[in-house]
């Protein structure tokens, strides 16, 4: 995993790689099929009209309509509170700083890390000898990629 998916991942925008393998218990343990004996029809099944698929669920009880999961959205990590929460009482700074967005996750800071994390997202090279220009460009990078990962960074944050 890269140092951009570790990002992810303290934000709550990604599981572990360990969490996403499926495991040898999620296999069923007996995989025959059970045949379910159905009259024997005499050619092929006509489709109902729509109309009277309809009054069909009009009939069916409540409950059983009710089973059906609902889809549910996709939800957004709400990045801001979490990061104010995890920077809460250090004196970081993580909106203006990617050494202070890193620290406040807990990763590596370093130039050495900086740079990996710079080259990984596709940082310009002219950008990547200027420590100052890199760190500016990176910051706004990595809050870019949050956001398009379902992290809700404000636009002001953004620009």
């Amino acid at each position: 995993m890269g140092l951009f998916g570790k990002i992810l991942e303290k934000l709550g925008l990604k599981k572990g790689e360990e969490e996403t393998k499926p495991t040898a218990s999620a296999k069923p343990s007996n995989p025959t099929i059970t045949m379910v004996n159905k009259p024997a029809t005499a050619g092929p099944v006509k489709p109902k009209p729509v109309a009277a698929q309809k009054d069909e669920m009009d009939d069916m009880p409540k409950s059983a309509m009710a089973q059906a999961p609902a889809p549910t959205p996709m939800s957004e990590v709400d990045v801001v509170k979490k990061l104010e929460q995890m920077a809460a009482g250090s004196g970081l700074d993580w909106k203006v700083s990617i050494v202070d967005l890193l620290k406040v996750l807990g990763i590596d800071s370093s130039r050495e890390a900086r740079n990996e994390l710079a080259t990984e997202l596709g940082c310009p090279a002219d950008l990547m000898k200027d420590s100052a220009k890199m760190n500016v460009w990176l910051h706004k990078e990595v809050l870019k990629q949050i956001a398009a990962n379902g992290g809700n960074i404000p636009k002001n944050l953004l620009d």
